[in-house]
């Protein structure tokens, strides 16, 4: 890391500092970190986790961190979770900031599930460009956020953010709600 890396964040309350030492160091090799301790501000779980990685989330990003570098981000992720257990034991958040800016958003109860999720997020570059093709949604985006499905198995959008309005996916289509 030199200087002239990009600064990448860490927010979290309820993490140990092991933890946070294994995550600080995987990513301190390619980007200055800043880390900022909050308050918990979700009653429902014992531990969050956001990650905000200051680049386009692309196959390029995957090839410059390196795939082994990301294996290791995703085990240190499963880790947290078969340590806190079943139930809403943590949320975990990764963020790619971007055109437009894309996050993963997973809080999910059952470890396997949990696992799939984390495990299939570097596949979702292969379908973003599909996703911000379609006819349907709103233009000008700024924001996609995608939210795991365990019904199916899959990472699906969930809200997309464009410069001035929030939309939020349901049966019928995109639905403003801000």
């Amino acid at each position: 890391m030199n200087d002239d890396s990009p600064n990448a964040t860490l927010r979290y309350y309820g993490i140990s500092p092991w933890e946070m030492e294994v995550i600080y160091g995987l990513l301190n090799s390619k980007f200055r970190v800043t880390q900022e301790e909050t308050e918990q501000y979700d009653s429902d779980f014992v531990s969050a986790l956001i990650i905000i990685l200051p680049i386009q989330f692309s196959e390029e990003f995957f090839k410059w961190f390196g795939f082994r570098a990301w294996d290791k981000i995703k085990s240190i992720l499963k880790e947290m979770k078969r340590r806190r257990g079943k139930g809403n034991a943590i949320t975990i958040e990764i963020a790619f900031t971007g055109e437009p800016n894309v996050r993963f958003i997973t809080n999910l109860k059952e470890p396997h599930i949990f696992n799939s999720a984390i495990e299939k997020i570097d596949f979702m570059i292969e379908l973003l460009p599909y996703h911000l093709n379609e006819n349907d949604i709103p233009k000008n985006l700024s924001e996609v956020v995608y939210k795991f499905n365990p019904d199916i198995g899959k990472w699906q959008l969930n809200i997309l953010i464009t410069e001035d309005k929030k939309f939020i996916c349901t049966e019928k289509g995109w639905k403003i709600i801000t």
